[in-house]
């Protein structure tokens, strides 16, 4: 008999929903608004986690955990019809939690790899071996002796070659100093002194090339003796590679996906046809296509789908307790899209143009460029399904344009102050301003909560995250550097007016700044990326100043907001 309470996974809604509309589309799971029917199931499940005692997992929100590291999680709900077209939901999580993939409340795994009875756990002990094997060789005094004694000629080597190149050039120096001096002697007298000096500089050449033979004869033992050593670990380091490229393929071949239609495709099959060909590392572990899988492999009809942050924020990405999230698009998307055909869906937002019936205003013209207001939820320039954008606009209103117009952008969510070149010769010199940083900007943005900070800089370098585009992600060892001054205006019915002056341009900078908990930690309102969603979000480019790029005169424009 199985010890798990909840066997069939089917969880039960505990308030009447009777009266409450059910969505006639199943969510698009790239960007939505959690219907009234999933924030049930998640609230439901969150009181589950508030009050669980099974799962023992530092979520970094309790305080009696000790010596283990906080790990916060993305849970997912999705709320189903079974046989009998009764309503209710199935809970999942990304990953693993408590060091398991199985806990009692949530739908198992695609494919457990902590199972006891799977290859994984076996062919991870045997890596480990290999990797003992290469750390302890390195480790030995035998090893580390032969390197040491090795590299030690090898400096000797070096350093006493480099004095016979100074002595030699010193020679040569002197040589050419007896040229100079023998110009009056006779031509007897020249061609013996010069005779000796070609002599001296012959014996000078065959003393390095002894010296180079005299360490070469030296060394090579020691060389022999060591490119040994480092062949043998080169070989246990390509068995490691071997041997967790077959750990990595075996893998793949479990990871099978179903859909409505009961089709299968595993990983390495639904990844074959996306840029990188190869499944990124945990690829089917999030929570969303758990969920899809259980349902379909146990006839439920899925309704509609959430997924939410619990616990505490990760260093490099920005997640908020409580907070709703889209599935990523590198892990989730190809598998998604295999595991959703044939199930109508809302429509995808991301496709929908928001900037019919707005305009974009010319605050100042001359021949060569323009300095224009974006309004907000507007491309800067065309993307890959809206062609609609200030590009586009600008092209229109000044046909005779040339060159690339866009000097620079906005994220399409932002509004503001954007400069416009009409000519080439307009656009490099603008251009030039924004990569030399010489050109000054402000912006003003409502955070989404009370800071303590007057003034400050906030230094996070910054990444785009591969696995979930277009976010990004803090990155102190492959981030491009990223610097923020900002300044505290007033505070707002528990919200913050500031001023952003941005030292560089990476995207979504200002955005990922005021976010991070190691930059602002609050989130500017509206922002459904790093916060929570609404209106709009409150973020406006209010000031630049430039230089102009005939004349050279230094010019400013402000266009202040009232959020």
């Amino acid at each position: 008999m199985s010890k798990d309470k909840n066997p069939d996974k089917f969880i039960r809604f505990k308030e009447d929903l009777s009266k409450i509309e059910l969505p006639e589309k199943f969510t698009f799971p790239f960007y939505y608004t959690p219907h009234p029917v999933a924030k049930f199931a998640v609230k439901q499940l969150q009181f589950y986690l508030k009050n669980n005692k099974i799962i023992k997992h530092n979520f970094g929100l309790e305080s009696y955990f000790k010596n283990k590291k906080p790990i916060g999680k993305m849970f997912g709900v999705l709320v189903v019809k079974n046989k009998v077209n009764e309503l209710g939901f199935l809970a999942a999580f990304s990953g693993k939690i408590a060091d398991s993939n199985t806990h009692q409340y949530f739908v198992p795994p695609v494919y457990d790899m902590l199972s006891n009875n799977g290859f994984y756990l076996e062919e991870v002990d045997k890596l480990k071996l290999i990797i003992k094997k290469i750390n302890e060789f390195e480790a030995s005094e035998d090893f580390i002796n032969a390197k040491k004694e090795y590299e030690k000629l090898i400096v000797q080597k070096d350093k006493a070659i480099e004095l016979q190149r100074i002595e030699n050039t010193n020679a040569k120096k002197l040589r050419k100093q007896k040229r100079q001096e023998i110009a009056n002697l006779s031509e007897i007298d020249k061609t013996q002194i010069l005779q000796q000096l070609s002599i001296e500089s012959q014996a000078c050449r065959y003393k390095l090339k002894d010296l180079i033979k005299f360490w070469d004869k030296k060394i090579e033992p020691l060389r022999l003796t060591f490119k040994h050593k480092v062949y043998f670990k080169s070989k246990l380091k390509e068995l490691r590679k071997t041997h967790s490229n077959y750990i990595q393929e075996k893998l793949f071949e479990q990871y099978n996906f179903i859909n409505k239609f009961k089709d299968y495709k595993n990983v390495k099959e639904i990844f074959a046809d996306t840029f990188f060909k190869i499944p990124p590392a945990g690829a089917g572990e999030c929570a969303a296509p758990k969920l899809l899988q259980y349902a379909f492999l146990n006839d439920l009809q899925p309704i509609a789908l959430a997924e939410f942050w619990w616990g505490q924020s990760p260093r490099d990405i920005i997640r908020k307790h409580n907070h709703f999230y889209p599935a990523c698009r590198g892990k989730c998307e190809p598998i998604l899209n295999f595991m959703l055909e044939g199930i109508e869906l809302e429509k995808n937002p991301l496709l929908e143009n928001y900037g019919k019936g707005k305009k974009v205003e010319i605050l100042y013209e001359e021949e060569t460029f323009a300095v224009v207001l974006k309004p907000y939820h507007f491309l800067s320039a065309p993307g890959k399904h809206i062609e609609d954008s200030v590009w586009l606009r600008m092209k229109n209103h000044f046909p005779a344009a040339q060159g690339p117009i866009i000097v620079h952008r906005l994220d399409m969510a932002t509004s503001g102050i954007m400069l416009i070149a009409k000519t080439k010769e307009a656009y490099k010199n603008l251009q030039a301003q924004f990569i030399n940083r010489s050109v000054k900007k402000r912006y003003t943005a409502l955070l989404n909560g009370k800071i303590e900070k007057e003034t400050g800089t906030i230094n996070l370098p910054l990444r785009g995250d591969m696995n979930d585009r277009p976010r990004q992600m803090v990155c102190l060892k492959y981030g491009k550097k990223a610097a923020t001054e900002f300044k505290k205006l007033k505070e707002i019915n528990g919200k913050t007016l500031v001023h952003f002056f941005p030292i560089t341009g990476r995207t979504h900078q200002l955005r990922m700044h005021a976010s991070h908990p190691n930059g602002l930690n609050t989130p500017i309102v509206g922002d459904v990326l790093y916060g929570t969603k609404a209106n709009r979000l409150h973020l406006h480019a209010s000031y630049i100043k430039f230089t102009h790029p005939e004349n050279g005169t230094t010019l400013e424009f402000e266009y202040e907001i009232d959020f």
